[in-house]
């Protein structure tokens, strides 16, 4: 099991949380951007650079995953890709996309795009809170309790 960080946008406290998580449990996590990423030094955290293009990272992301990966990201359509290859996607905000909640978040992400290019609403989310980062941390914890409980010895 490996976590993959979508980490173009991935905010600065969320990743502080990933790379306690992986010196902890000792779980490869790999950063992939299409910048350059400053990361502390530890034998369970990498950085890919990948080319800047549309989609560069994720495309990266998607054809180095394996069953039961954890990927990072507040990308929905990435999340789906994730779940269709039978891994999990998590959200900075906590949110955990599995087989039963990803078609209802992609048709939400739909149609608050649509609400969007009509000018009914404008702007994106709110800031991430002190909330959002329990929450990520909470269900991060949980995720790689469970991976723990079922690796091999």
């Amino acid at each position: 099991m490996r976590i993959w960080i979508d980490a173009d946008a991935c905010p600065g406290p969320i990743k502080e949380i990933l790379f306690r998580a992986a010196d902890r449990m000792r779980v490869e996590s790999i950063l992939v951007a299409n910048h350059c990423l400053k990361i502390p030094r530890s034998p369970f955290i990498k950085a890919v650079q990948v080319k800047a293009g549309f989609n560069v990272a994720d495309a990266r992301i998607i054809d180095s995953l394996a069953p039961g990966d954890l990927v990072i990201t507040a990308d929905i359509p990435l999340a789906a890709e994730v779940v269709a290859v039978s891994a999990t996607a998590l959200n900075p905000r906590g949110t955990l996309y599995t087989p039963d909640t990803i078609q209802e978040h992609l048709a939400r992400r739909d149609f608050m795009d649509e609400l969007r290019s009509t000018g009914a609403i404008t702007g994106g989310p709110s800031a991430l809170s002190k909330v959002h980062l329990q929450a990520f941390a909470n269900q991060l914890d949980r995720y790689l309790t469970r991976y723990a409980t079922a690796a091999p010895q």
